[in-house]
């Protein structure tokens, strides 16, 4: 079996952002004889023997000097470990690498799914052998070297629940970091023309990532106040991805209001419990389907979303297991994370690339 070198932001499977990616690992782990990571923060991990895990040393509050020697000095002293470089959402690694991984002949790829375009990306697209998305919309660069293999949900894990309990209140829920590109104003403002009509409660799983987002964090908390929306809008903090599907579960509605233009990873697991989702990412054009006019609203269009969720809440309970039903089967088909790994692995190590 052929081997793999992972490079990847974060391995920690509490994580309430990157801890998806702990799973994509132990898939990996099941195509490959040795599977090595190197992440650049190490938090708690539980994989499988042929997988190894070195750390650059961020959690211990090393400098960037030190990630770079600990970088070099991992790449070269595995070097017999792995075949091929499979960089995850990190460009900047492919041009770091590429002289060593060229020179010992290593076969090179770069994952990416987001809608901007640094100018490392470039520079990383030109190096490397082959480019992973899960869209066009996630890679906005001309590349003969790209791949559209989808995105990878756990499926089994993201699953709708069993038999939903009947409850007081609507459950609106929307995951994922609380930063200005995630446009929570918009949801804020829809609920507000909303609250008059009916019983909802909206919760909001995600954290700040910085000391900037902390501000937006309190100004939203602030704007919920004065709109008197108190009682309807809660920020419940992170939640573990590994804890996500009982949460999402036990909604009736998920909204999405980023403006990252790429997959967003949350929608599709959402999809996977069965949720109506509403959104405004240009991604979801091409995959919702005969539902994308219902589904979708034009960006920052407060009353569209309005309308939307309203639309939503009123469905009889026919039209919304259709819907449930359609959504999960999307993301069986073209977005789970067994498939995905299945297309990655048989392109980098086919001896045609």
């Amino acid at each position: 079996m052929p081997n793999l070198l992972i490079i990847t932001q974060k391995v920690d499977s509490n994580d309430d952002v990157l801890g998806f990616f702990h799973e994509w690992i132990r898939e990996f782990s099941k195509k490959c004889g040795k599977v090595t990571v190197i992440c650049l923060k190490l938090g708690q991990y539980d994989l499988p023997s042929n997988v190894k895990v070195m750390s650059l040393g961020k959690e211990r509050g090393l400098g960037k000097l030190r990630y770079l020697l600990n970088f070099y000095k991992y790449i070269w002293q595995e070097r017999k470990n792995y075949d091929a470089v499979f960089a995850h959402m990190n460009p900047q690694y492919i041009p770091l690498g590429w002289p060593v991984w060229k020179l010992l002949g290593k076969k090179m790829s770069l994952w990416y799914a987001h809608g901007h375009v640094p100018p490392m990306l470039k520079i990383a697209d030109h190096l490397t052998d082959i480019a992973f998305a899960s869209t066009p919309e996630g890679y906005r660069l001309p590349s003969k070297k790209l791949k559209i293999v989808g995105q990878g949900i756990d499926v089994n894990k993201f699953r709708p629940a069993e038999g939903k309990a009947i409850k007081e209140f609507f459950k609106i829920v929307s995951v994922g970091r609380i930063s200005p590109s995630k446009d929570y104003e918009t949801l804020i403002g829809a609920i507000e023309l909303l609250s008059p009509s009916g019983k909802f409660k909206i919760e909001i799983a995600g954290s700040p990532a910085n000391p900037s987002d902390k501000d937006y964090l309190e100004n939203l908390k602030r704007l919920v106040s004065e709109k008197a929306l108190s009682v309807i809008v809660e920020f419940i903090g992170p939640i573990a991805n590994k804890n996500l599907p009982p949460f999402l579960q036990s909604a009736d509605l998920f909204v999405n209001m980023g403006h990252t233009g790429s997959l967003d990873k949350a929608n599709l697991e959402a999809m996977a419990c069965g949720l109506p989702l509403l959104t405004c990412n240009e991604a979801y054009e091409n995959i919702l389907g005969e539902y994308k006019s219902m589904l979708m609203y034009p960006k920052r269009d407060v009353r569209s979303l309005s309308e939307k969720i309203g639309m939503i809440i009123n469905l009889n309970q026919q039209e919304r297991e259709k819907i449930s039903h359609y959504l999960r089967q999307i993301v069986v088909r073209d977005h789970n994370l067994e498939e995905l790994v299945n297309k990655i692995s048989a392109i980098l190590f086919s001896q045609n690339q």
